[in-house]
């Protein structure tokens, strides 16, 4: 048994992007979609 926690190598590269955005590319059809549900006003189509 090993008397202390050994974490990950500090220096290594992550395998996945930092953020889901850099997954889309910028002529992605959804951003279409992302910008109207942005303008949406949810809360009064909820009533």
């Amino acid at each position: 048994m090993k008397r202390f926690v050994e974490g990950d190598d500090r220096k290594q590269f992550a395998l996945l992007p930092e953020c889901v955005d850099d997954y889309i590319g910028q002529d992605n059809p959804v951003r279409i979609v992302d910008a109207f549900v942005d303008e949406l006003d949810l809360p009064t189509l909820a009533e």
